[in-house]
């Protein structure tokens, strides 16, 4: 396959650099590998996340960008920590701090970013 040897990178649109900058670098803790005219390239785990200023952009209703994390309730905490609420859904059985489980066993969590983008948190389930 052409691209099964690409390394992925991720594009998040945002219309205020200057505010998501805050929310990514300050909020989540990315760090930032550079800055471009109108973007910024983050560190997410080794891979690049892209934050590009547009003109526009319309809220999501679905996930555009997912962390995986070891423990999702130490990265709430420390994500609450900081200021941020997790984004619930009516229907599903959130815990306290915003996870629910999934049906294959892994636990989740979503936050919003300054233009409305729906990020998870996910510990995923043990293989199996």
């Amino acid at each position: 396959m052409v691209l099964a040897a690409a390394r992925l990178q991720t594009i998040v649109c945002v219309r205020d650099l200057s505010l998501s900058e805050k929310f990514y670098v300050r909020a989540l803790g990315l760090p930032i590998r550079a800055r471009l005219p109108g973007t910024l390239l983050l560190d997410a785990g080794g891979s690049d996340l892209r934050v590009v200023q547009v003109e526009q952009t319309t809220p999501s209703q679905h996930t555009v960008i997912g962390f995986a994390v070891p423990d999702v309730d130490a990265a709430m905490a420390a994500l609450a920590g900081r200021g941020l609420v997790a984004e619930r859904f009516t229907g599903f059985n959130h815990a306290a701090n915003g996870v629910i489980v999934a049906p294959d066993g892994s636990r989740v969590a979503w936050l919003r970013d300054p233009d409305s983008n729906l990020l998870s948190v996910v510990e995923l389930a043990a293989p199996g």
